[in-house]
Protein backbone atom coordinates (compact mmCIF):
# COMPACT_ATOMS: atom_id res chain seq x y z
CA UNK A 1 0.00 0.00 0.00
CA UNK A 2 1.14 3.47 -0.61
CA UNK A 3 3.00 4.98 2.49
CA UNK A 4 2.70 9.04 0.95
CA UNK A 5 5.98 8.98 2.57
CA UNK A 6 8.21 10.87 0.00
CA UNK A 7 4.86 13.43 -1.17
CA UNK A 8 6.30 17.04 -2.21
CA UNK A 9 5.96 19.26 1.30
CA UNK A 10 3.33 21.32 -0.53
CA UNK A 11 0.71 18.47 -0.88
CA UNK A 12 1.48 17.66 3.02
CA UNK A 13 0.54 20.77 4.05
CA UNK A 14 -2.20 21.14 1.85
CA UNK A 15 -3.82 17.98 3.48
CA UNK A 16 -2.74 19.33 6.88
CA UNK A 17 -4.74 22.23 6.43
CA UNK A 18 -7.27 19.86 4.83
CA UNK A 19 -7.16 17.54 8.56
CA UNK A 20 -7.66 20.51 10.34
CA UNK A 21 -10.58 21.70 7.96
CA UNK A 22 -12.51 18.24 8.95
CA UNK A 23 -11.55 19.00 12.80
CA UNK A 24 -12.83 22.31 12.47
CA UNK A 25 -16.05 22.70 12.57
CA UNK A 26 -16.63 19.90 15.17
CA UNK A 27 -13.18 21.68 17.03
CA UNK A 28 -15.08 25.02 16.94
CA UNK A 29 -18.79 23.55 17.55
CA UNK A 30 -17.45 21.83 21.18
CA UNK A 31 -16.09 25.08 22.45
CA UNK A 32 -19.13 27.31 21.24
CA UNK A 33 -21.60 25.23 22.61
CA UNK A 34 -19.96 25.16 25.72
CA UNK A 35 -18.64 28.19 26.17
CA UNK A 36 -14.96 27.52 26.01
CA UNK A 37 -12.86 29.66 23.89
CA UNK A 38 -12.57 28.12 19.92
CA UNK A 39 -8.77 29.66 19.56
CA UNK A 40 -7.86 28.17 23.00
CA UNK A 41 -9.12 24.99 21.81
CA UNK A 42 -7.44 25.56 18.44
CA UNK A 43 -3.95 26.05 20.13
CA UNK A 44 -4.56 23.11 22.74
CA UNK A 45 -5.44 20.83 19.64
CA UNK A 46 -2.42 21.18 18.00
CA UNK A 47 -0.50 21.00 21.25
CA UNK A 48 -1.81 18.01 21.97
CA UNK A 49 -1.88 16.16 18.61
CA UNK A 50 2.63 17.01 18.73
CA UNK A 51 2.45 15.42 22.62
CA UNK A 52 0.44 12.23 21.48
CA UNK A 53 3.32 12.27 18.43
CA UNK A 54 6.17 12.62 20.31
CA UNK A 55 4.88 10.45 22.59
CA UNK A 56 4.02 7.49 19.90
CA UNK A 57 6.92 8.31 17.83
CA UNK A 58 4.97 9.90 15.31
CA UNK A 59 3.44 6.34 13.64
CA UNK A 60 0.01 7.07 13.57
CA UNK A 61 -1.80 9.47 11.30
CA UNK A 62 -3.95 10.64 13.92
CA UNK A 63 -5.00 14.34 15.10
CA UNK A 64 -6.38 15.06 18.50
CA UNK A 65 -8.95 17.69 19.51
CA UNK A 66 -12.15 18.78 21.70
CA UNK A 67 -14.15 14.99 22.39
CA UNK A 68 -17.78 15.73 21.70
CA UNK A 69 -18.13 13.05 24.48
CA UNK A 70 -17.67 15.76 27.09
CA UNK A 71 -20.07 18.46 25.57
CA UNK A 72 -23.12 17.63 27.73
CA UNK A 73 -21.28 16.87 31.32
CA UNK A 74 -19.00 19.90 30.83
CA UNK A 75 -22.40 22.26 30.50
CA UNK A 76 -23.49 20.13 33.71
CA UNK A 77 -20.55 20.64 35.55
CA UNK A 78 -19.87 24.55 34.45
CA UNK A 79 -23.60 25.15 35.74
CA UNK A 80 -22.63 23.06 39.01
CA UNK A 81 -18.98 24.18 39.92
CA UNK A 82 -18.02 26.76 37.61
CA UNK A 83 -14.92 26.52 34.24
CA UNK A 84 -12.37 26.18 36.38
CA UNK A 85 -13.11 23.17 38.75
CA UNK A 86 -14.83 21.82 35.65
CA UNK A 87 -11.77 22.75 33.89
CA UNK A 88 -9.71 20.16 37.34
CA UNK A 89 -12.20 17.55 37.00
CA UNK A 90 -11.04 17.49 32.61
CA UNK A 91 -7.89 17.65 34.16
CA UNK A 92 -8.33 14.24 36.64
CA UNK A 93 -10.00 12.48 33.43
CA UNK A 94 -6.59 13.00 31.65
CA UNK A 95 -4.74 11.82 34.78
CA UNK A 96 -7.15 8.78 34.73
CA UNK A 97 -5.56 8.03 30.78
CA UNK A 98 -2.13 8.27 31.96
CA UNK A 99 -2.23 5.70 35.00
CA UNK A 100 -4.71 3.27 32.51
CA UNK A 101 -1.67 3.64 30.04
CA UNK A 102 0.78 2.52 33.20
CA UNK A 103 -1.66 -0.11 33.71
CA UNK A 104 -1.26 -1.42 30.27
CA UNK A 105 2.13 -0.87 30.35
CA UNK A 106 2.68 -2.95 33.65
CA UNK A 107 0.05 -5.69 32.95
CA UNK A 108 -0.60 -5.73 28.80
CA UNK A 109 -3.16 -5.43 27.14
CA UNK A 110 -4.51 -8.60 28.05
CA UNK A 111 -6.98 -7.09 31.02
CA UNK A 112 -8.52 -4.16 28.57
CA UNK A 113 -9.15 -6.72 25.51
CA UNK A 114 -11.01 -8.20 28.56
CA UNK A 115 -12.99 -5.29 29.60
CA UNK A 116 -13.12 -3.68 26.33
CA UNK A 117 -13.84 -6.40 24.13
CA UNK A 118 -15.22 -5.64 20.33
CA UNK A 119 -18.82 -6.11 22.03
CA UNK A 120 -18.23 -3.42 24.44
CA UNK A 121 -16.15 -0.70 21.78
CA UNK A 122 -18.12 -0.67 18.76
CA UNK A 123 -21.79 0.26 20.40
CA UNK A 124 -20.01 2.88 22.13
CA UNK A 125 -18.28 4.46 18.80
CA UNK A 126 -21.41 3.58 17.40
CA UNK A 127 -23.45 6.03 20.22
CA UNK A 128 -21.22 8.81 19.84
CA UNK A 129 -21.29 9.24 16.03
CA UNK A 130 -25.45 8.32 16.20
CA UNK A 131 -26.12 10.35 19.15
CA UNK A 132 -24.53 13.34 16.86
CA UNK A 133 -26.75 12.68 14.10
CA UNK A 134 -29.23 15.08 15.68
CA UNK A 135 -26.45 17.64 15.72
CA UNK A 136 -25.34 17.46 12.09
CA UNK A 137 -29.42 17.25 11.44
CA UNK A 138 -30.20 20.53 12.98
CA UNK A 139 -26.92 22.32 11.50
CA UNK A 140 -28.03 21.28 8.59
CA UNK A 141 -31.46 22.39 8.44
CA UNK A 142 -30.29 26.12 9.98
CA UNK A 143 -30.67 25.61 13.43
CA UNK A 144 -28.05 25.43 16.25
CA UNK A 145 -26.19 22.65 17.30
CA UNK A 146 -28.81 21.36 19.81
CA UNK A 147 -31.54 22.88 17.76
CA UNK A 148 -33.19 26.03 20.19
CA UNK A 149 -32.75 28.55 17.79
CA UNK A 150 -32.85 28.75 14.09
CA UNK A 151 -29.96 30.95 12.10
CA UNK A 152 -31.03 30.41 8.76
CA UNK A 153 -34.48 29.87 7.26
CA UNK A 154 -34.55 26.07 6.78
CA UNK A 155 -35.55 25.97 2.72
CA UNK A 156 -32.34 28.35 1.91
CA UNK A 157 -30.50 25.93 4.68
CA UNK A 158 -31.16 22.45 3.51
CA UNK A 159 -30.18 23.27 -0.12
CA UNK A 160 -26.83 24.41 0.58
CA UNK A 161 -26.30 21.58 3.14
CA UNK A 162 -27.20 18.95 0.65
CA UNK A 163 -25.38 20.48 -2.16
CA UNK A 164 -22.04 20.87 0.20
CA UNK A 165 -23.00 16.92 1.33
CA UNK A 166 -23.04 15.97 -2.22
CA UNK A 167 -19.81 18.02 -3.78
CA UNK A 168 -17.86 16.38 -0.78
CA UNK A 169 -19.22 12.82 -1.89
CA UNK A 170 -18.62 13.24 -5.58
CA UNK A 171 -15.34 14.54 -5.10
CA UNK A 172 -14.32 11.65 -2.22
CA UNK A 173 -15.40 9.35 -4.95
CA UNK A 174 -15.34 10.23 -8.05
CA UNK A 175 -12.28 13.04 -8.15
CA UNK A 176 -8.47 11.66 -9.04
CA UNK A 177 -5.10 12.63 -7.80
CA UNK A 178 -4.63 15.87 -5.71
CA UNK A 179 -8.64 16.59 -5.53
CA UNK A 180 -9.41 13.16 -4.09
CA UNK A 181 -7.83 14.99 -0.98
CA UNK A 182 -9.39 17.57 0.13
CA UNK A 183 -13.37 16.55 -0.78
CA UNK A 184 -14.37 18.69 2.48
CA UNK A 185 -12.26 21.57 1.73
CA UNK A 186 -14.09 21.83 -1.90
CA UNK A 187 -17.81 20.93 -0.21
CA UNK A 188 -16.75 23.94 2.27
CA UNK A 189 -15.76 26.33 -0.29
CA UNK A 190 -19.29 25.24 -3.08
CA UNK A 191 -21.04 25.56 0.41
CA UNK A 192 -19.62 28.98 1.45
CA UNK A 193 -19.84 30.14 -2.14
CA UNK A 194 -23.55 29.74 -2.23
CA UNK A 195 -24.47 30.93 1.27
CA UNK A 196 -22.41 34.29 0.22
CA UNK A 197 -24.89 34.33 -2.90
CA UNK A 198 -27.63 33.42 -0.52
CA UNK A 199 -27.07 36.65 1.77
CA UNK A 200 -26.21 34.42 4.70
CA UNK A 201 -22.49 35.29 5.43
CA UNK A 202 -21.96 37.80 7.58
CA UNK A 203 -18.45 39.25 7.59
CA UNK A 204 -18.71 41.73 10.33
CA UNK A 205 -16.87 39.68 13.08
CA UNK A 206 -13.84 39.22 10.37
CA UNK A 207 -13.75 42.92 10.25
CA UNK A 208 -13.88 43.66 13.89
CA UNK A 209 -11.36 41.08 14.79
CA UNK A 210 -7.59 41.76 15.40
CA UNK A 211 -5.06 40.24 13.25
CA UNK A 212 -2.75 39.15 15.77
CA UNK A 213 -4.80 38.19 19.37
CA UNK A 214 -3.00 35.89 22.32
CA UNK A 215 -6.15 33.00 22.80
CA UNK A 216 -7.77 33.53 26.32
CA UNK A 217 -6.00 30.73 28.42
CA UNK A 218 -8.05 29.86 31.35
CA UNK A 219 -6.37 27.95 34.13
CA UNK A 220 -7.85 25.11 35.96
CA UNK A 221 -9.06 24.31 39.86
CA UNK A 222 -9.73 21.52 41.52
CA UNK A 223 -12.82 20.41 44.03
CA UNK A 224 -14.00 16.79 44.54
CA UNK A 225 -16.92 17.56 43.20
CA UNK A 226 -15.75 18.03 39.75
CA UNK A 227 -12.99 15.58 39.82
CA UNK A 228 -15.80 12.76 40.70
CA UNK A 229 -18.19 14.25 38.31
CA UNK A 230 -15.77 13.86 35.29
CA UNK A 231 -13.95 10.99 35.70
CA UNK A 232 -16.21 8.91 34.44
CA UNK A 233 -16.99 10.01 31.63
CA UNK A 234 -13.36 9.85 30.58
CA UNK A 235 -14.59 6.03 29.83
CA UNK A 236 -16.26 6.59 26.49
CA UNK A 237 -13.38 8.24 25.09
CA UNK A 238 -10.97 5.83 26.16
CA UNK A 239 -12.93 3.37 24.63
CA UNK A 240 -13.60 5.37 21.34
CA UNK A 241 -9.58 6.17 21.26
CA UNK A 242 -9.07 2.34 21.27
CA UNK A 243 -11.48 2.12 18.68
CA UNK A 244 -10.30 4.94 16.61
CA UNK A 245 -6.34 3.43 16.97
CA UNK A 246 -8.03 -0.03 16.01
CA UNK A 247 -9.93 1.17 12.77
CA UNK A 248 -6.72 3.41 11.78
CA UNK A 249 -4.66 0.03 11.63
CA UNK A 250 -7.64 -1.63 9.66
CA UNK A 251 -7.26 1.34 6.78
CA UNK A 252 -3.71 1.54 7.03
CA UNK A 253 -2.98 -2.30 7.44
CA UNK A 254 -1.12 -2.12 10.66
CA UNK A 255 -1.16 -2.96 14.04
CA UNK A 256 -1.07 -0.18 16.52
CA UNK A 257 -2.02 -1.84 19.90
CA UNK A 258 1.08 -3.94 19.20
CA UNK A 259 3.73 -0.58 17.72
CA UNK A 260 3.83 1.87 19.28
CA UNK A 261 1.46 0.49 21.87
CA UNK A 262 -1.26 0.86 23.72
CA UNK A 263 -0.01 2.10 26.45
CA UNK A 264 2.21 4.83 24.56
CA UNK A 265 -1.43 5.83 22.62
CA UNK A 266 -3.86 6.29 25.98
CA UNK A 267 -0.44 7.71 27.36
CA UNK A 268 -0.30 10.38 24.88
CA UNK A 269 -4.24 11.19 24.88
CA UNK A 270 -3.98 11.68 28.80
CA UNK A 271 -1.21 13.84 28.63
CA UNK A 272 -2.54 15.56 25.87
CA UNK A 273 -6.00 16.00 28.02
CA UNK A 274 -3.94 17.32 30.84
CA UNK A 275 -2.37 20.13 28.93
CA UNK A 276 -5.40 21.43 27.68
CA UNK A 277 -7.30 21.57 30.57
CA UNK A 278 -4.41 23.29 32.22
CA UNK A 279 -4.48 26.21 29.24
CA UNK A 280 -8.56 26.43 29.80
CA UNK A 281 -8.79 24.31 26.35
CA UNK A 282 -11.22 21.20 25.96
CA UNK A 283 -10.38 17.31 27.03
CA UNK A 284 -8.36 16.04 23.76
CA UNK A 285 -9.67 12.85 22.41
CA UNK A 286 -7.94 11.25 18.83
CA UNK A 287 -10.32 12.62 16.64
CA UNK A 288 -13.27 10.63 15.10
CA UNK A 289 -13.71 13.32 12.16
CA UNK A 290 -10.51 13.07 11.14
CA UNK A 291 -10.66 9.56 11.32
CA UNK A 292 -13.24 9.62 8.68
CA UNK A 293 -11.44 11.85 6.64
CA UNK A 294 -7.92 9.72 6.79
CA UNK A 295 -10.75 7.01 5.57
CA UNK A 296 -11.86 9.16 2.75
CA UNK A 297 -8.56 10.59 0.82
CA UNK A 298 -6.85 7.48 2.06
CA UNK A 299 -3.65 9.82 2.91
CA UNK A 300 -2.02 7.72 5.38
CA UNK A 301 1.32 9.52 6.82
CA UNK A 302 1.58 10.57 9.71
CA UNK A 303 3.56 14.10 9.14
CA UNK A 304 0.29 15.50 7.36
CA UNK A 305 -1.10 15.47 11.07
CA UNK A 306 1.84 17.69 12.30
CA UNK A 307 1.16 20.01 9.52
CA UNK A 308 -2.29 20.12 10.77
CA UNK A 309 -1.15 20.67 14.62
CA UNK A 310 1.75 23.35 13.42
CA UNK A 311 -1.34 25.05 11.26
CA UNK A 312 -3.85 24.96 14.59
CA UNK A 313 -0.90 26.46 16.53
CA UNK A 314 -0.22 29.11 14.32
CA UNK A 315 -4.10 29.93 13.48
CA UNK A 316 -4.76 30.22 17.03
CA UNK A 317 -3.20 33.09 17.39
CA UNK A 318 -4.87 35.45 14.32
CA UNK A 319 -8.05 36.34 15.41
CA UNK A 320 -9.19 37.39 12.17
CA UNK A 321 -8.81 33.66 11.19
CA UNK A 322 -10.53 32.08 14.04
CA UNK A 323 -13.53 34.86 12.91
CA UNK A 324 -13.71 33.69 9.46
CA UNK A 325 -13.85 30.77 10.27
CA UNK A 326 -16.75 31.06 12.61
CA UNK A 327 -18.53 32.88 9.85
CA UNK A 328 -18.60 29.18 7.92
CA UNK A 329 -23.01 29.00 8.01
CA UNK A 330 -24.08 26.30 9.83
CA UNK A 331 -25.87 24.19 6.64
CA UNK A 332 -22.63 23.88 4.94
CA UNK A 333 -20.59 22.34 8.09
CA UNK A 334 -23.76 20.22 8.76
CA UNK A 335 -24.54 18.77 5.16
CA UNK A 336 -20.42 17.74 5.53
CA UNK A 337 -21.19 16.32 9.39
CA UNK A 338 -23.75 14.22 7.84
CA UNK A 339 -21.01 12.13 6.36
CA UNK A 340 -18.44 12.58 9.14
CA UNK A 341 -20.53 11.53 12.01
CA UNK A 342 -22.05 8.91 9.87
CA UNK A 343 -18.69 7.00 9.30
CA UNK A 344 -17.58 7.37 13.26
CA UNK A 345 -20.87 5.06 13.48
CA UNK A 346 -19.65 2.88 10.80
CA UNK A 347 -16.15 2.51 12.58
CA UNK A 348 -18.18 1.19 15.57
CA UNK A 349 -20.00 -1.22 13.35
CA UNK A 350 -17.15 -2.47 11.43
CA UNK A 351 -15.67 -3.30 14.45
CA UNK A 352 -18.47 -5.59 15.19
CA UNK A 353 -18.17 -7.16 11.18
CA UNK A 354 -14.25 -7.29 11.22
CA UNK A 355 -14.37 -9.34 14.99
CA UNK A 356 -17.48 -11.64 14.05
CA UNK A 357 -19.02 -10.61 16.67
CA UNK A 358 -22.21 -12.88 17.22
CA UNK A 359 -25.69 -10.68 17.63
CA UNK A 360 -27.13 -13.90 18.06
CA UNK A 361 -25.91 -14.67 21.33
CA UNK A 362 -28.35 -13.04 23.77
CA UNK A 363 -25.52 -11.41 25.64
CA UNK A 364 -24.16 -9.85 23.07
CA UNK A 365 -27.72 -8.80 21.48
CA UNK A 366 -28.23 -7.45 25.23
CA UNK A 367 -25.08 -5.53 25.33
CA UNK A 368 -25.31 -3.87 22.33
CA UNK A 369 -29.09 -2.91 22.41
CA UNK A 370 -29.30 -1.22 25.48
CA UNK A 371 -25.84 0.35 25.38
CA UNK A 372 -26.88 2.00 21.96
CA UNK A 373 -30.07 3.21 23.43
CA UNK A 374 -28.75 4.22 26.84
CA UNK A 375 -26.46 6.09 24.57
CA UNK A 376 -28.39 7.29 21.67
CA UNK A 377 -31.26 8.44 24.05
CA UNK A 378 -29.13 10.20 26.66
CA UNK A 379 -30.73 8.08 29.52
CA UNK A 380 -29.63 9.52 32.57
CA UNK A 381 -29.19 7.71 36.19
CA UNK A 382 -27.63 9.10 39.05
CA UNK A 383 -24.74 11.18 37.72
CA UNK A 384 -23.76 9.36 34.79
CA UNK A 385 -25.58 10.64 31.48
CA UNK A 386 -25.59 9.45 27.87
CA UNK A 387 -22.09 8.38 26.86
CA UNK A 388 -20.79 8.17 29.73
CA UNK A 389 -23.28 5.62 31.39
CA UNK A 390 -23.83 3.89 28.62
CA UNK A 391 -19.68 3.18 28.20
CA UNK A 392 -19.94 1.80 31.99
CA UNK A 393 -23.54 0.23 31.42
CA UNK A 394 -21.97 -1.98 28.24
CA UNK A 395 -18.40 -2.79 30.46
CA UNK A 396 -20.76 -4.01 33.41
CA UNK A 397 -23.23 -6.09 31.10
CA UNK A 398 -20.24 -7.25 29.64
CA UNK A 399 -18.41 -8.78 32.75
CA UNK A 400 -21.68 -9.56 34.40
CA UNK A 401 -23.62 -11.84 31.66
CA UNK A 402 -23.15 -15.84 31.45
CA UNK A 403 -21.97 -16.99 28.11
CA UNK A 404 -18.61 -17.14 26.08
CA UNK A 405 -17.33 -13.83 25.76
CA UNK A 406 -15.78 -12.24 22.56
CA UNK A 407 -12.56 -11.76 22.57
CA UNK A 408 -9.89 -9.88 20.02
CA UNK A 409 -8.51 -12.74 18.87
CA UNK A 410 -4.93 -12.94 17.38
CA UNK A 411 -4.86 -9.84 15.45
CA UNK A 412 -4.45 -8.02 18.59
CA UNK A 413 -2.27 -10.16 20.28
CA UNK A 414 0.50 -11.00 18.06
CA UNK A 415 1.92 -8.72 15.67
CA UNK A 416 1.12 -8.44 11.74
CA UNK A 417 3.68 -10.07 9.63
Amino acid sequence: MQEHTHEPVWKQALAGSQMLLVAFGALVLMPLITGLDPNVALFTAGVGTLIFHVVTGGQIPIFLASSFAFIAPIIAAKGRFGLEETLGGLMAAGILYIILAGAVRARGTGFVTRLLPPVVIAPVIMTIGLGLASVAVHMASGRTGDGAAELVPYNTAIVIAMISLAVTIVMSVWAKGIFRLIPIMFGVIVGYTLSWFAGIVDITPVQEAPWFAVPNFVAPAFSWGAILFMIPVAIAPAIEHIGDVLAIGNVTRKNYLQKPGLHRTLLGDGLATSAASMLGGPPNTTYSEVTGAVMLTRNFNPKVMWWAAGTAIVLAFVGKFGAALQTIPVPVMGGILCLLFGSIAVVGLNTLIRHQVDLSQSRNLVIVGVTLVFGIGNMVIGTLEGIALCAVVAIALNLILPGEKEAWGKRIQEPKA
